[in-house]
């Protein structure tokens, strides 16, 4: 399985995302695997914004090496879920959309978490230091969300 995380610029949120999901299933000792790209090409080939990078690190995730790519069509390809963190950015990704099967892999992360009344994962790009750990709690939370429906729904498929 493999999974995409996308934001609009791909050196905040979805990098955090990315390595938040990749901590996890190192935990759960599952085979997935996870990329982030943004909808955006503004950063692409550079690392994460280095708030981002000093939150992960603070919670014990690495995301330094990671490097920003613009989301392609050749992704639904690629991949079997594409998380955006919101609404523009689903809008974006589904504007490239070619079939319905390619529609049908796209959601918003936090519609794993109904139960937070919230849509769209912030941006933290305009604000503080405590808004990247705010995104990080947001993301770690809806990253179990993810990881517990998949796995329930690979042991419903056994």
């Amino acid at each position: 399985m493999k999974i995409l995380m996308v934001c609009l610029g791909n050196i905040c949120r979805s990098p955090m995302a990315e390595g938040i999901l990749k901590g996890k299933i190192r935990e759960r000792n599952l085979e997935i695997e996870v990329d982030s790209a943004g909808t955006g090409s503004w950063h692409a080939g550079e690392n994460p914004d280095p708030r981002a990078i000093s939150t992960a690190k603070k919670f014990g995730i690495d995301i330094s090496g990671q490097v920003a790519r613009q989301f392609s069509v050749y992704d639904f390809d690629a991949f079997d879920h594409i998380f955006a963190m919101d609404s523009s950015n689903l809008r974006d990704i589904l504007r490239l959309a070619r079939s319905k099967s390619d529609i049908s892999k796209v959601s918003l992360i936090l519609s794993y978490l109904p139960e937070i009344n919230l849509k769209d994962v912030p941006d933290p790009w305009f604000g503080s230091q405590d808004g990247f750990t705010e995104v990080f709690n947001l993301l770690d939370q809806a990253c179990d969300a993810v990881i517990d429906s998949l796995e329930k729904d690979f042991l419903q498929k056994d």
